[in-house]
């Protein structure tokens, strides 16, 4: 896995490096602003961006408009936002533009590193992978889409555990249920969200998507 580090605070940018390198990843370069970070992806083809939202001049939404601009140079790229708060907009402004190969998560989550390295290999697999913390969030912030509403409390739930990117198997370990009841939960909110029998991935990604985006409208 090629990696490059899109990070202002040079001291998170090079212990980021040092722990992946540690995991016998191939941090392939590393910048401090989002001209650097587009340029390495230019030169190094890497497989992973690992990219703060907020970087210099403004410190404001580059490193979000860098991991766009990125994938739409390298298509497949796959991109792990790093933020220091819960940033709404800008955790599904990175759904929008697509929903496979990418991952928000908050900076406090690099020191449990397992969990971190976790979400990493999901996205370079081509999965997600949501903070729990964001999507704490951003249900509280989901109101009245009425689509949303057909949901019982227990189908919430695993959709709240679904955006995080994880599958079934561990949605049942997270709600100490069977997986035999998150299969049947889930074929519920295709369902109720009026997702047609197609694709089981894409309907996945398009109930997270429909979650996140009425959470943004809302908040």
């Amino acid at each position: 896995m090629r990696i490059v580090i899109g990070e202002d605070d040079a001291l998170l940018r090079e212990g980021l490096a040092l722990l992946l390198r540690a995991e016998g990843l191939d941090v392939v370069a590393t910048a401090p602003d989002a001209e650097g970070l587009l340029a390495a992806v230019e030169r190094h083809e890497p497989d992973v961006a690992i990219v703060d939202v907020r970087m210099p001049p403004t410190h404001t939404d580059e490193g979000i408009r860098a991991a766009v601009e990125a994938r739409r140079r390298r298509p497949g790229l796959a991109v792990l936002v790093l933020s220091a708060y819960v940033e709404q907009a800008f955790a599904t402004d990175l759904m929008v533009h697509g929903g496979a190969r990418l991952g928000y998560l908050l900076k406090e989550r690099v020191g449990r590193v397992e969990e971190f390295l976790d979400a990493l290999h999901r996205v370079a697999a081509g999965g997600t992978a949501i903070d729990p913390d964001v999507v704490a969030q951003l249900l509280t912030r989901t109101r009245s889409d009425p689509r949303l509403d057909r949901l019982s409390p227990r189908e919430r739930e695993v959709l709240e555990v679904m955006a995080e990117g994880l599958g079934n198997t561990a949605i049942a370990s997270r709600l100490f249920i069977t997986e035999g009841a998150v299969h049947k939960h889930i074929r519920s909110i295709f369902a109720k969200l009026d997702l047609p029998p197609d694709d089981e991935a894409d309907r996945r990604v398009t109930a997270v998507l429909r979650y996140l985006e009425d959470a943004q409208r809302r908040g």
